[in-house]
């Protein structure tokens, strides 16, 4: 396959979840090249270079799939670093941060819901696993949002004191 077939494939795949910049995948692919993973193989339509992967690449392929995907590797949780800010920096509403979130949240859940519903389990397979792991990942928020509300709730409220460590919930 060329470039665009390939982002293709891969859109279809996803359901668009993670968008590839095409100059991006034609990068990747002369990297992919120069390692020895994919050749090309002649030009498609329209003089676009066609490309196969060749018996490193499938090695490399399986040696990625037989890995686990490291919890450090992911990028930084912008939401979790909002929150632990709300509730340090003087002024900010946490509760209206919390219901703002848990709102697009329930909203998104909602959605994937719908798409869900309308997808057929056998031609659709790979997208549902990546949208099944998006609602998942929405409900799991909500979760979390419900934690943080009652966590922050036991929290002394600012001007009572405290006598001792112990008495502030953990």
């Amino acid at each position: 396959m060329h470039g665009y077939q390939l982002r293709s494939e891969f859109d279809a795949a996803t359901g668009a979840t993670w968008p590839l910049n095409i100059g991006q995948v034609y990068t990747t692919l002369s990297r992919l090249e120069r390692d020895g993973f994919v050749e090309a193989v002649g030009e498609a339509e329209e003089g676009r270079v066609a490309y196969r992967i060749t018996d490193a690449g499938l090695q490399e392929v399986e040696k990625w799939f037989d890995a686990p995907v490291p919890r450090e590797g992911r990028p930084r949780d912008e939401l979790a670093i909002k929150l632990a800010l709300a509730l340090t920096v003087p002024g900010v509403d946490v509760q209206k941060v919390i219901q703002v979130q848990r709102t697009a949240a329930l909203r998104s859940l909602q959605d994937l819901t719908k798409l869900k519903a309308g997808a057929d389990p056998v031609a659709d397979a790979a997208w549902l696993l990546v949208l099944e792991a998006m609602i998942f990942q929405a409900e799991a928020e909500v979760r979390w949002l419900d934690h943080c509300e009652t966590r922050i709730a036991l929290l002394p409220r600012p001007g009572v004191r405290t006598t001792s460590k112990e008495e502030v919930p953990r």
